[in-house]
C-alpha cells in the first residue's frame, strides 16, 4: 500500500511539473543589472515561480532528529521562498533544483530527508497565483563540498535560473 501511494505522488510530481514555462534566462545567463549573479535575498524568475534564497545552512549531519535520517557527508539545507507569479496553480518540488559546487559537479536535492524535516515544505506543494511557501530544499553533499551556485526550476523541464551561493562567506 505505501509502495502504491509513493508511486502515486511521484507520477503528480511529474504531472504537476509539466505544466512548467520555459525560463526567461538560462542558468549561466542569469545576471543582475550590476552585471553579476543574483546572491542571498534577490529573487529570481524561472517560469511560473519567483525564488529568493534566504539562508544556508551547511554542515547538518542530521534531519528529523531520532527517526529523522543521518546524511551520507552533510545535508546541505536552502531556505527559500516561492512565489507564484503565475496565473494559475503551479507545483514547487524540490527535487527540481540542482546545487553546484566549485569543481562543477551537481547535486540533486534528497527528497526523503526533506520529508523527515519539520517545515521544509519542498515536496510537492502545490501553490496558487500570488500565493508564498516557505521552503527548505535538502542536498546530501561529501563533507568537503564547496556549492557556489543552485539552479531553481519551476518544473522537471524548465531551462531555470541561478543564485550565487559564495556570497554566504
Amino acid at each position: 500500500m505505501l509502495l502504491a501511494v509513493t508511486a502515486g505522488l511521484v507520477v503528480l510530481g511529474i504531472v504537476g511539473s509539466l505544466g512548467g514555462e520555459e525560463a526567461t534566462v538560462p542558468p549561466g545567463k542569469a545576471v543582475s543589472e550590476s552585471g553579476r549573479r543574483p546572491g542571498l535575498g534577490e529573487p529570481v524568475r524561472d517560469g511560473k515561480f519567483e525564488f529568493t534564497v534566504t539562508k544556508l545552512q551547511p554542515g547538518v549531519g542530521n534531519v528529523g532528529g531520532a527517526y529523522g535520517q543521518n546524511a551520507q557527508g552533510q545535508f546541505f539545507l536552502v531556505h527559500m521562498t516561492v512565489k507564484n507569479i503565475g496565473d494559475r496553480a503551479q507545483t514547487f518540488d524540490g527535487a527540481d533544483q540542482k546545487l553546484i559546487d566549485r569543481n562543477g559537479s551537481k547535486y540533486s536535492a534528497d527528497t526523503a530527508a526533506a520529508l523527515h524535516l519539520d517545515g521544509s515544505e519542498s515536496f510537492l506543494q502545490q501553490i496558487n497565483p500570488g500565493n508564498v511557501v516557505d521552503g527548505i530544499v535538502v542536498f546530501d553533499v561529501p563533507k568537503a563540498a564547496d556549492p557556489v551556485r543552485i539552479e531553481l526550476h519551476d518544473s522537471l523541464f524548465s531551462r531555470g535560473t541561478a543564485v550565487d551561493l559564495t556570497g554566504r562567506r
